[in-house]
């Protein structure tokens, strides 16, 4: 038995655990390099030596993990991995940024001071974690290490967030899914995206997450099984051919089955393609492209491929530098198997992302991919002049998603995210050719603004020195460069104009012989019901307010009944997000309560996802009045609102109701079959003896689509329903609406 002390147990436990780190650093690094590593990790032991994680394992354990994923899973420096040990330093202690630049220098100063969260109290309308956001995304252009360390310690926080109460887990969970995942993504780190996404599912929708690993242990020895006697077809074949070569076999990530689950709305039985293998040759960099063609040659020779299943991002990489040939044939026993085929250069890309980059320096184009995205990016962040939400949401439009090929009149080749327009393709290639934007020539014909381009096309810009951006532009584009510099352009015009009508308007009331104060300025911005004196000025400007609406308010104003005029301006918009607010009071307001102290309190139920009784909801006090709003856990909008506004979110319980009756909309798909419409409205109004309010089942090549809206007592009677449907001849899904 031990005699050791806690105390002496957890030193030896840091001890093993910093030695660990050490190992895990490259045989380039030097004592110089180790000394760094060792001053960091004094200087984080003394500043975390009296804080314990929510686990009650002392605070020193997470910057040591952090650090050890920098080098081990990502493979960057000692530099890295030092600034990874003090990362919360300045944060979390009375070390300051000036003592990190004395005693590391300006270099890691200059990263802490990018992870470090922005402090102050701020208004209650601005997103915290949205300023948070910006101040670490504003990083990118000047060192990418920021953002990396940042996922780093964002993995070690998910892989260890048991201890947490759930409401910290929901926010840090969504926080994950909304930025971090596709940052990691962008980047290239594609086995951090992938543990991200699936451990962010594990806290956001436990069930379902619990439910899909059941499954996959369960079929995991089978399919297995299948991929070794499948790999081992073509392992022969490539021995043969004298290819030196491994052969990975893996499984669909938990995170992508259910996105695959909810986007084609079928179950996880239905999906075909969870098995897939990863052949990784060992080719010279200039026979890569040659190699991985000659082994999808010998791959489709034994198995038929899928011809709309092919993607070559060995001949146009991603914009993140990410190569790989992707077939899926068809294996014995009908399953599909996706193949990837790939060097180890793209292999070790794939997997250590900005780390490999630096170590290639170059693809085999000639070009390095993440500096190109890093100076697209810089350029995007000249015109950060929204707010930090509006900033957010752009970048991150540009950071996940699918890519399409677009190529210039000479050929050269433009890689834009899916949805893109001609507008986008004109800002990606400069700026000002952006602005000056007449119109476009898509595959040598004339086409919109607003056409959206698909691979493979090829664009000529029309451009225009008279031309200026058009407000309706931001509603054609995609890319965050483009919508910020369609905003910088705008906002800059909006400027001048208002400026004018300054001019003007001073002169108008000069002319009736009335002193233009600050006072009279306000009060005529409040009689036209608008936010501040810069948007009177630019209505002046624009003749949006003419001669006759001044001297109205100037009449109004000398009867002294401009304070009558106010009240009724202000006073009815109050009233109506009053009414708006109090309607469902009188069915709905025993149903939920909100808080720890389960207050009863006014609420509307979201119109995005429709919430019956039973549901698992959350709170959103909503800005500009509009009260509370309460969404499903699972609503399309409920990651973002949990990402940006934790702060706003409100726990919301179920309890006894007043009404009985809620409306839902069911969708329902499957094979036509004669008598369809009967039996559903059959099953529905006969047997289970509930309302229809409408039924519109639409057939088109053999197969159906329904949308039949009924009125149910809560969500075990509306899932009693639907399972009930599922038994119907011919019927393969059957699902719940979000929308309403």
């Amino acid at each position: 038995m031990s005699t050791e002390t806690p105390e002496q147990l957890e030193n030896k436990e840091i001890a093993a655990r910093y030695r660990a780190l050490l190992r895990s650093l490259p045989d380039s690094a030097d004592s110089n390099d180790k000394k760094l590593i060792r001053k960091a990790f004094n200087l984080a032991k003394d500043a975390h030596s009296e804080v314990r994680r929510k686990s009650g394992e002392p605070y020193i354990f997470h910057p040591i993990e952090v650090a050890t994923i920098i080098s081990k899973e990502i493979g960057l420096g000692p530099v890295s991995v030092a600034s990874a040990l003090i990362h919360d330093v300045v944060e979390d202690s009375d070390y300051t940024l000036e003592d990190i630049d004395r005693l590391f220098g300006e270099e890691i100063a200059r990263i802490i001071d990018g992870l470090t969260k922005i402090s102050g109290v701020f208004d209650q309308d601005i997103s915290m974690q949205a300023e948070n956001f910006r101040k670490m995304l504003l990083t990118i252009s000047d060192d990418i290490r920021v953002i990396i360390i940042k996922l780093a310690d964002r993995l070690h926080n998910m892989r260890t967030m048991e201890s947490m109460p759930q409401h910290k887990q929901l926010k840090i969970a969504s926080e994950t899914l909304y930025i971090y995942a596709p940052l990691a993504h962008r980047i290239g780190l594609y086995n951090i995206k992938t543990e991200l996404e699936d451990l962010s599912l594990k806290y956001t929708e436990p069930e379902v997450y619990r439910d899909i690993v059941l499954k996959l242990k369960a079929s995991k020895a089978g399919e297995m099984k299948y991929l070794k006697k499948f790999s081992a077809v073509i392992r022969e074949a490539l021995k043969k051919e004298g290819f030196d070569f491994t052969i990975k076999e893996r499984t669909k990530s938990i995170y992508s089955i259910r996105k695959k689950m909810v986007n084609q709305g079928i179950g996880f039985d239905e999906i075909y393609d969870t098995f897939a293998i990863r052949i990784i040759l060992n080719s010279p960099i200039n026979k890569e492209k040659a190699d991985a063609w000659r082994v999808y040659s010998i791959v489709t020779d034994f198995f038929r491929p899928n011809p709309d299943r092919l993607r070559d991002w060995i001949s146009a990489p991603k914009a993140n530098g990410y190569e790989s040939l992707h077939t899926t044939v068809m294996g014995s026993e009908g399953h599909w198997v996706e193949v990837q085929i790939r060097s180890e250069r793209m292999d070790e890309v794939a997997e250590r992302g900005y780390a490999a980059h630096w170590k290639y320096k170059e693809d085999a184009s000639g070009t390095n991919k993440l500096d190109l995205w890093i100076a697209n990016i810089r350029e995007m962040l000249e015109n950060n002049e929204g707010s930090a939400l509006e900033f957010v949401d752009d970048f991150k439009l540009n950071l996940f998603g699918e890519e399409i090929y677009i190529f210039t009149p000479k050929g050269d080749l433009k890689i834009l995210p899916a949805g893109a327009t001609p507008l986008d393709f004109s800002f990606s290639i400069h700026t000002d050719i952006g602005l000056r934007t007449l119109g476009a020539k898509v595959n040598g014909k004339l086409v919109p603004l607003s056409y959206k381009l698909r691979s493979g096309d090829q664009v000529e810009i029309i451009t225009s020195q008279k031309q200026k951006p058009k407000e309706d532009w931001l509603n054609y584009v995609v890319t965050a460069k483009a919508k910020s510099n369609i905003k910088s352009e705008l906002k800059s015009e909006q400027k001048e104009i208002a400026e004018e009508g300054k001019a003007i308007l001073q002169r108008k009331l000069n002319y009736i012989k009335v002193k233009p104060s600050d006072s009279l300025i306000q009060q005529m911005t409040k009689y036209f019901n608008l936010k501040n004196p810069s948007e009177l000025y630019y209505r002046v400007g624009m003749k949006i307010i003419d001669n006759n609406q001044i001297k109205e308010f100037m009449r109004a104003q000398q009867q002294g009944i401009y304070s009558f005029i106010k009240k009724k301006i202000l006073g009815s918009s109050k009233k109506e997000a009053k009414k708006e607010v109090e309607t469902p009071g009188k069915n709905e307001k025993q149903i939920l309560v909100f808080g720890p102290e389960e207050d009863k309190l006014e609420y509307r139920l979201a119109k995005c996802c429709n919430p019956i009784a039973g549901d698992s909801v959350f709170g959103y006090l909503a800005s500009g009045g509009e009260g509370i709003k309460v969404h499903r856990n699972n609503c399309p909008n409920a990651i973002y609102l949990q990402s940006n506004h934790a702060g706003r979110l409100m726990k919301a319980t179920w309890i006894s109701s007043n009404q009985t009756t809620f409306v839902s909309v069911i969708v329902i798909r499957g094979i036509d079959t004669v008598g369809l419409v009967n039996k559903v409205t059959q099953i529905i109004s006969n047997d289970l003896l509930v309302n229809i309010r409408s039924i519109n089942i639409s057939g088109d090549d053999g197969l159906f689509e329904g949308f039949i809206t009924v009125v149910v007592k809560d969500k075990g009677h509306l899932s009693n329903v639907m399972d009930q449907l599922k038994l119907v001849e011919g019927v393969t899904s059957v699902e719940r609406r979000n929308a309403g």
